[in-house]
């Protein structure tokens, strides 16, 4: 109808509004969003091997007579949650593992143990290293480059912290003497193996994997990807040199990738990682830190309640017992290390490393 035969309508013709107007629906949001979840009755469980660019290499049936590897993707409704490796998960799809073909993960299993680190102390945001292993082996160089204590005792209350078992690898033991600077862990239940260019303790280090899921974290440079090689030969790990002038490593592990370790007495699984520089804790809670160092934590029973065994803490008993020299030259040290990390966390600023 239009504006010059207005006049001339029907007074009973019906007038149209909103309603009548037809609205082409939109395909995409057409279907009403619900909260149900496929329940997935036919997934199969593997445990992940590595990650790269957003696909995961799950190994299904461990041990088993159908054991194989294959390629999956995290599906839609895990967009928010973090996949790592070690983690045990449940995959639909193709799960054959021909090549080609790719599974999705729906489900990510309870987790035992979590290993954590923060790009420093006051960053509140957890990078996950691995899920689920249940040893840490912490390969450090005697010489080239330098050991650094502060790096060792931050490995060690993040092992606590998740709950793992520390393990001790000192390589180069050929260039220096490295019996100064394992005074400083005499203290603590870890064991410790030395490792040379003429002699690498292969034996004792595979018996001390097998049947365990074993982390290996150390500073770049140490020789961790080429005790990895030797543990494993297919491994094919890419091995660095130290730069002559900075003293430092060169990041050669660029991905956290778990190997086969065969021994007479079974397997085990050495979980590489890329080597760091540092190893922030500001995910950790303070007063899990003096269980790290167990040595010390036996004299902190006597410490009144609430101590923060701090140089300033009132009749803390970590504090007389080196005042009183019962700890010796060792001990202090122990104690220097512990109290350094407590500072970080009560000034709530500090070095990662």
């Amino acid at each position: 109808m239009t504006w010059w035969d207005a006049d001339d309508a029907d007074e009973d013709e019906p007038e149209f509004d909103e309603s009548d107007v037809r609205v082409r629906p939109n395909r995409r949001g057409s279907r009403p969003r619900t909260k149900t979840r496929p329940e997935h009755a036919d997934a199969v469980q593997g445990v992940v091997l590595g990650v790269d660019r957003g696909r995961y290499a799950v190994l299904i049936d461990e041990g088993g007579p159908d054991e194989r590897e294959i390629i999956a993707a995290r599906a839609s409704e895990l967009r928010r949650k973090s996949v790592v490796t070690g983690d045990h998960v449940d995959l639909v799809g193709d799960t054959t593992g021909e090549d080609g073909t790719l599974a999705r993960i729906v489900r990510i299993g309870e987790r035992s143990t979590l290993l954590r680190r923060s790009a420093d102390d006051t960053d509140e945001v957890e990078r996950i290293i691995v899920a689920n292993a249940d040893q840490m082996l912490i390969v450090v160089a005697a010489a080239n480059p330098e050991p650094r204590i502060r790096l060792v005792d931050r490995y060690l209350v993040a092992a606590f912290d998740a709950g793992i078992q520390p393990l001790l690898v000192i390589t180069k033991t050929d260039l220096a003497d490295p019996g100064e600077f394992l005074e400083n862990f005499a203290g603590l239940d870890l064991p410790v193996f030395r490792s040379s260019t003429e002699r690498m303790p292969l034996d004792e280090i595979t018996r001390a994997l097998v049947g365990h899921r074993t982390v290996f974290v150390g500073h770049s440079g140490v020789g961790k990807s080429t005790l990895v090689n030797a543990l494993v030969p297919s491994a094919h790990r890419a091995i660095g040199r130290v730069n002559d002038v900075t003293g430092r490593g060169r990041h050669t592990s660029s991905s956290t990738v778990s190997l086969r370790i065969e021994g007479e007495a079974g397997t085990g699984w050495a979980i590489d990682t890329p080597g760091v520089r540092s190893f922030g804790l500001g995910h950790v809670n303070p007063a899990n830190i003096l269980g790290a160092f167990t040595d010390l934590a036996r004299i902190a029973e006597d410490c009144p309640r609430g101590c923060t065994h701090l140089p300033d803490a009132p009749d803390c008993a970590i504090n007389e017992a080196v005042e009183a020299g019962e700890l010796g030259e060792t001990g202090r040290a122990r104690v220097d290390s512990l109290q350094r990390l407590l500072t970080t966390f009560a000034r709530g600023v500090g070095p990662s490393a």
